[in-house]
């Protein structure tokens, strides 16, 4: 496999990423969209992106209540999956969530299970805070799932290993410069492999500082999938509910 030049191109786009989180819980994921859908109550005919979607499973989920849904990725492997679930009001990309993918075109955009703060340089962060703010219509909504990072870092497990089918992965975590960082290595192919997951510890304050200059206004947070309210220090998510600002 060639090496790319950031973590999230190499890994995310291996089977064994895929194969180490297959027991995602998508129950837990449905309900969450169903919540979440409940809460906002977007009109039929809303246009909704799911940005960094995966596989597609919210996207889907999302499209199964009855709602035309766009799911983008940067990962090949994940949108060629996600693909085979195509239909008229469900469609996905291959698309770097740093440029705009369609410009004010969006009433919703979705940006779930910390798929966000990987990128080393800072202003990666405001480039996807830009091309959010860019995609959305006026007024359009901003919803961002993260973790909690007080939690995290106040949780965390610094060694762990897991089996997944034939496969045994060691994980090592620890916090470093900020940011949350999660080595795995495993045997497969008759080669040994190593790959990194970094996700910056973006708190409350931090997340409210990229949005304010993109017109991004935080109009409610919650601390779960069950949408209470978000606590600092034992919240499970930070999720974030945005509206964008209208031009003065």
């Amino acid at each position: 496999m060639i090496k790319k030049e950031n973590w999230f191109e190499n890994w995310f786009d291996t089977p064994w990423y895929h194969q180490l989180y297959c027991n995602h819980d998508f129950d837990e994921a449905n309900r969450f969209i169903e919540n979440l859908i409940a809460y906002l109550n977007p009109p039929n005919q809303s246009k909704i992106l799911d940005l960094a979607c995966g596989k597609g499973r919210h996207a889907m989920h999302i499209n199964r209540l009855g709602y035309s849904v766009w799911g983008v990725d940067l990962s090949e492997r994940s949108i060629s999956s996600a693909s085979k679930s195509e239909n008229e009001h469900l469609k996905f990309s291959v698309h770097d969530m740093r440029m705009v993918f369609k410009p004010s075109h969006f009433d919703y955009i979705f940006n779930l299970f910390t798929s966000f703060g990987y990128f080393n340089a800072p202003e990666d962060n405001h480039r996807v805070m830009q091309s959010v703010c860019d995609g959305l219509k006026s007024e359009g909504i901003f919803v961002l799932d993260f973790l909690n990072a007080s939690k995290v870092k106040n949780t965390l497990v610094s060694k762990e290993r897991i089996t997944k089918e034939d496969i045994e992965f060691s994980i090592h975590r620890q916090i470093r410069d900020n940011v949350i960082l999660k080595e795995i290595d495993f045997d497969a192919d008759g080669k040994h492999h190593h790959f990194e997951e970094r996700v910056t510890a973006f708190e409350l304050k931090d997340l409210e500082a990229l949005f304010k200059p993109v017109r991004l206004s935080i109009i409610d947070t919650f601390g779960n999938y069950s949408l209470d309210k978000f606590n600092e220090e034992d919240s499970d998510r930070l999720i974030l509910v945005a509206q964008k600002k209208t031009d003065q």
